[in-house]
């Protein structure tokens, strides 16, 4: 189940939303480096990409997981940060089964 009112809550930070972006497709945003992108991004890699101080960046991070938006997995002694894409899918199908017009009626033929 999802939380409705917190994810919009997290979504209606522009920053959010960057990350949610820059996560989608990591290789293109972040210097590789010396990083697989396959267990997810650094949070390092998303505060020298945003020119935030590194506290701002973390509350961020932390208003996205809190909204089940991202995931961060522990691998030793490093957090990697990644889209949580099925939360993502069902929110989205969400807001379009929520906000889409009623189909109109047929006419009944008697």
């Amino acid at each position: 189940m999802i939380d409705i009112d917190r994810i919009y809550k997290a979504l209606a930070n522009p920053f959010r939303r960057d990350i949610l972006e820059w996560l989608k497709t990591p290789a293109k945003v972040f210097e590789q480096g010396h990083f697989d992108f396959s267990h997810g991004v650094p949070p390092n890699l998303i505060h020298a990409q945003s020119g935030l101080s590194q506290s701002t960046v973390s509350a961020h991070i932390a208003t996205l997981v809190a909204a089940r938006l991202l995931v961060a997995t522990r691998a030793g002694q490093w957090t990697f940060l990644s889209r949580n894409e099925e939360v993502i899918l069902a929110f989205a199908t969400q807001m379009s089964d929520n906000l889409s017009a009623p189909r109109p009626r047929r006419a009944s033929s008697k």
